[in-house]
């Protein structure tokens, strides 16, 4: 269980990771398809920054349970975008692309409240929120169905090819799942934390740790 250590900065910044994170990573999505003429997620009122219509209660329980998690995803309609198929690699990329701003954006509060002296648990928040965007723009980049990475790398596969795996993507979330619950099951590291542990060296380097 992530908070294990019940350390309540880490709550704090996972929270805040949630609304913040989470949020900007879905209204990019329907933001950039909007742009790219799929208007669906707009009159859906996913062009937004109001975490209600984001946030997935399933999906912020789990990051909080095991460090992973999800919001509603945004619906787009590949064959509305322009300019074809290889828009749909801007769409997902947007997100996890929106995470590493949050993350340098909550870096740059870290250094000025550290440099203000404040209390270090508002200190340390701000390190975990910084920490937790990083994790969700890696772990969305992996390249397995429903996550945004198989949208960014499926447009640039050969047509054959990429029909190919297409036929297997419905087995996505099972494969997730068989990733995540790995360490449960050995008892040993995963590859969540692989996707940790990069998380860890990106934050102390944007903190200056």
């Amino acid at each position: 269980m992530l908070f294990a250590n019940n350390d309540p900065a880490a709550l704090v910044g996972v929270l805040i990771a949630l609304l913040v994170g989470l949020t900007f990573h879905e209204f990019s999505h329907a933001f950039v398809a909007d742009q790219l003429g799929d208007h669906r997620p707009r009159a859906l009122g996913r062009v937004s920054l109001n975490p209600i219509h984001h946030i997935d209660p399933m999906g912020a329980l789990m990051v909080v349970l095991v460090g992973f998690g999800w919001a509603k995803p945004v619906p787009i309609n590949p064959a509305a975008l322009r300019p074809g198929r290889r828009a749909m690699a801007l769409v997902a990329a947007a997100g996890p692309i929106a995470n590493v701003a949050v993350a340098v954006v909550a870096a740059v509060v870290f250094r000025l409240l550290d440099a203000l002296g404040l209390p270090d648990f508002v200190v340390a928040a701000a390190g975990y929120t910084v920490l937790f965007n990083f994790v969700l723009a890696i772990f969305n980049l992996v390249p397995i169905p429903p996550l945004d990475g198989y949208n960014v790398v499926l447009p640039f596969l050969p047509p054959h090819l990429a029909w190919q795996v297409q036929r297997y993507a419905q087995y996505g979330m099972l494969i997730l799942l068989a990733l995540i619950l790995v360490p449960y099951l050995t008892r040993g590291p995963g590859p969540l934390s692989l996707i940790f542990d990069a998380a860890w060296g990106l934050t102390r380097l944007v903190i200056g740790a």
